[in-house]
């Protein structure tokens, strides 16, 4: 027997987001690590039986449609029954269910009820340091996998509800901060161990049937929605070819069909010596958040939103890495691939997608040895940046790229104390760009004062040499970059750097982009504009040389 009534199927259905929320929370609550606990740099889901996304909790939408791929890389390797109540799973490897790179691990648990499998409970978050040839295991000279950190091949790490010690032991012996794996690690197992719990309880109050019934329907909820995203686009094929600041060309061509996304990515380049690579699973994510971004609603995303789209690679290009080529860095091309759909559509539908962001999770990693406790420290965070304008809207001002759309920022007093140094300045960006009827918004500057020698800059950004794209008639923004200013004076500018040597009393400055502008800048109205130069967001030469305006004529425009 199972109970059809709608009132009931959601509840079961906001139940399953509420128990994916708890788990992300419970990781929030206890991990160790800044990153994790500060940033939110981790996501939660629950999959049904196959490994089709039921639920999934806050966090960053890049890894929303991950964690089914990882489930289902389980189920694949392993016979069922070699799968036990009581088994923890754990991988990080993009060639074994990982998806993404070696930092980020997930942890898997099969939800037994009456001797068979009922749910998945998953997690992934970014762990500080799995060794490899740099610290925190992350370098942009990195030419294979090997070099980026200890691989783990979809392995268990616990069996009857006991930890395998010796598998723990191989990868806390393998890490530079083995204090902060192991807090985080806990912190994943106490949140799969709840998840668990709590899909017990709602199946044992409502019923195994109704239960299935519930997670069906919701799953087809999903498809629905995001049939009426794809729907209301025109019908047609969409190509674009945008050149990188590495001298590269990306191209992509999409077509709508009715109720159907294909994106072809088969005229990729070839996969690279370098850590820029994504596995086809990867490659999947940077189109799915395209379509979540289509949807409209994040907390809806399910297997059902997927099922819709259909994606083409090619084996061997960068879009679909072959073993053992490196991927650490993956998160530059994902989001330019992210950008690079988005792009294609908006020049074609302007009335109501946005211009080009910041588009970069411009990964800052900075380490050494922390001036008052004398141990090891890794600074690993994402950078917010200005956002493109639209038809009607500014541009939002210092935000996370699409693929970070649920983190937030370090605080300036967690990481002068955790990671001993000390900030700065934390400001908006005041370089001119991203003029239009409706302007970019800021991007930041921040300031890293280090206060060790020996100490190390990694970093990772795109959007350096080509700038967020204008829309009808809007302008570019500007570029990400970072500067280390030396105490000589020197000024060095990087966007793909490994290991950068920093003394005491260097200054680490991160810049990151301006957005992109929307409209005939001349368009914009003087109330704005002189709003704009009040408060410092243009300059008054900039809005005479590209808005045409004119503080002798009472501040119209020429």
């Amino acid at each position: 027997m199972h109970n059809n009534d709608p009132i009931t199927l959601e509840i079961i259905q906001n139940s399953l987001r509420s128990i994916s929320d708890e788990m992300f929370y419970t990781i929030a609550k206890t991990a160790m690590s800044p990153i994790i606990y500060e940033v939110l740099d981790m996501a939660t889901a629950i999959t049904d039986p196959k490994g089709e996304l039921a639920s999934a909790g806050a966090g960053i939408p890049a890894f929303v449609g991950a964690l089914d791929k990882s489930v289902k890389a389980i189920i694949a390797k392993f016979e069922l029954e070699q799968i036990n109540d009581g088994d923890i799973f754990i991988t990080n490897d993009p060639y074994y269910g990982g998806v993404t790179h070696l930092n980020d691990v997930v942890l898997i648990k099969p939800v037994f009820m009456a001797q068979e499998i009922i749910a998945w409970a998953v997690n992934i978050a970014h762990w500080n340091d799995v060794s490899g040839k740099s610290p925190g295991s992350m370098s942009v000279d990195a030419t294979e996998i090997y070099q980026e950190g200890i691989r783990i091949p979809a392995v268990k790490l616990f069996v009857n509800d006991e930890p395998i010690q010796s598998v723990i032991d191989m990868l806390t012996v393998n890490s530079r901060m083995p204090d902060f794996l192991k807090g985080d690690l806990w912190a994943q197992i106490s949140a799969l161990r709840l998840g668990s719990k709590r899909i017990i309880s709602l199946i044992n109050k409502y019923g195994k049937s109704t239960y299935i019934q519930a997670v069906d329907s919701y799953l087809e909820l999903g498809q629905a929605m995001a049939e009426k995203a794809i729907k209301a686009l025109p019908d047609g094929k969409y190509e674009i070819n945008e050149a990188q600041d590495d001298g590269s060309h990306l191209f992509v061509s999409i077509e709508v069909a009715d109720t159907s996304l294909i994106i072809d990515l088969t005229q990729a380049p070839e996969q690279s010596a370098l850590p820029i690579n994504l596995s086809k699973d990867g490659t999947m994510l940077a189109c799915q958040m395209a379509l979540m971004g289509l949807i409209g609603d994040r907390q809806l995303a399910n297997g059902g939103c997927f099922r819709v789209l259909d994606v083409k690679t090619r084996v061997g290009s960068i879009y679909d890495v072959s073993e053992p080529g490196p991927c650490g860095i993956y998160f530059e091309t994902m989001i330019r691939l992210n950008d690079l759909i988005w792009r294609c559509l908006a020049e074609k539908i302007t009335d109501s997608l946005p211009s080009g962001n910041f588009s970069s999770i411009c990964a800052t990693i900075m380490g050494g040895k922390h001036p008052d406790t004398g141990k090891h420290y890794s600074i690993i965070e994402p950078e917010i940046g200005g956002w493109g304008a639209g038809d009607g809207f500014d541009g939002a001002n210092a935000m996370f790229c699409a693929m970070h759309g649920d983190t937030f920022n370090c605080p300036a007093e967690i990481a002068e104390t955790r990671y001993g140094v000390t900030v700065g300045q934390v400001a908006l960006n005041d370089e001119d760009a991203g003029a239009g009827e409706y302007r970019g918004g800021k991007g930041v500057v921040i300031d890293y004062v280090i206060r060790s020698d020996n100490s190390f800059l990694t970093c990772a950004y795109t959007r350096n040499k080509i700038a967020p794209w204008g829309l009808n008639k809007g302008q570019d923004g500007s570029v990400n970059r970072v500067e280390v200013i030396r105490t000589n004076g020197t000024v060095e500018e990087y966007a793909m750097a490994s290991e950068v040597t920093l003394d005491s009393d260097d200054i680490v400055r991160i810049i990151t982009a301006n957005g992109a502008g929307f409209g005939d800048p001349k368009q914009r109205k003087t109330a704005a504009l002189m709003d704009d130069i009040r408060n410092g967001y243009v300059s008054l030469e900039y809005a005479k040389e590209h808005y045409g305006f004119s503080a002798s004529r009472g501040g119209s425009h020429e």
